[in-house]
């Protein structure tokens, strides 16, 4: 952890959900929808260790969010950081001994890090975003939101990096293969944004300083990562932001900031 401000995705998608963030100090996960096997595997590949992690933060309570958190707090002895009525929905977590509650809108400090949980429209009993602030540096996480409110706006705008969810095509969902409630679900205010939805995000986001931004929680079966990236783009409006797209297989690459 020699690098000042790193992100990496370990694995985006409806299969598993974990997102790395460190700087020379502190390293954090945003979720750990994986195995607990199968992020020490992934963070091995990307030359980071499960024993130097300061917390692990819970977003919401939906398993492939969770389903790692626990075995690896255990394990590692890493505290957790998960709000109240998120806590009191999670299945399967079990046992916590470094069990720490925060509430969104209410700053809280990890190490070096320090970290601003928003409210976000989801399906979730209190579903958070995050921005990520070190040396004056920040990282914004949004993913799993049914709509852009004004609240996610402003906290994400001035971040130097995004982590933003671009779930699906919307014709590719209208003429798939998921039943009419699930698409109506995932179309909803409290389901998943389109890649439409993430373009003009971006537009709005878009200033000189956001060097990187990297798309999140693609479905696998209501888009591709080609069209997340074509469709994105016309909200770069030519600049030279860097675009990324996150893969539920493998992890990332680690983006110095």
């Amino acid at each position: 952890m020699n690098n000042p401000f790193c992100i990496c995705p370990l694995a985006s998608g409806s299969r598993g959900n974990s997102l790395f963030i460190s700087t020379p100090d502190t390293a954090l996960l945003i979720d750990a929808g994986l195995s607990g096997k199968e992020i020490q595997r992934r963070m091995d590949q990307v030359g980071e260790n499960p024993q130097d992690l300061s917390a692990i933060i819970i977003t919401h309570e939906h398993s492939d969010h969770i389903r790692g958190a626990g075995i690896l707090s255990r394990r590692f002895k890493i505290p957790v950081y998960v709000t109240p009525h998120t806590y009191s929905a999670c299945q399967g977590l079990g046992k916590i001994d470094h069990l720490n509650h925060f509430e969104c809108g209410r700053p809280f400090e990890v190490g070096s890090i320090r970290i601003n949980p928003f409210s976000i429209s989801h399906d979730a009993r209190d579903p958070a975003g995050l921005t990520l602030t070190f040396q004056e540096k920040k990282i914004g996480v949004a993913t799993d939101l049914g709509i852009v409110t004004g609240l996610v706006r402003e906290h994400l705008k001035n971040s130097i990096a995004l982590y933003l969810e671009s779930n699906h095509d919307p014709d590719m969902l209208i003429n798939g293969p998921y039943p009419w409630h699930l698409k109506q679900r995932i179309r909803s205010r409290t389901g998943h944004l389109s890649n439409v939805d993430a373009r003009n995000l971006v537009s709005e986001l878009l200033h000189q300083d956001l060097k990187h931004i990297i798309l999140a929680h693609l479905s696998e079966e209501n888009n591709h990562p080609q069209k997340a990236l074509l469709e994105v783009t016309k909200g770069l409006n030519g600049s030279e932001t860097a675009l990324y797209v996150a893969s539920p297989d493998r992890p990332g690459q680690m983006i110095r900031l």
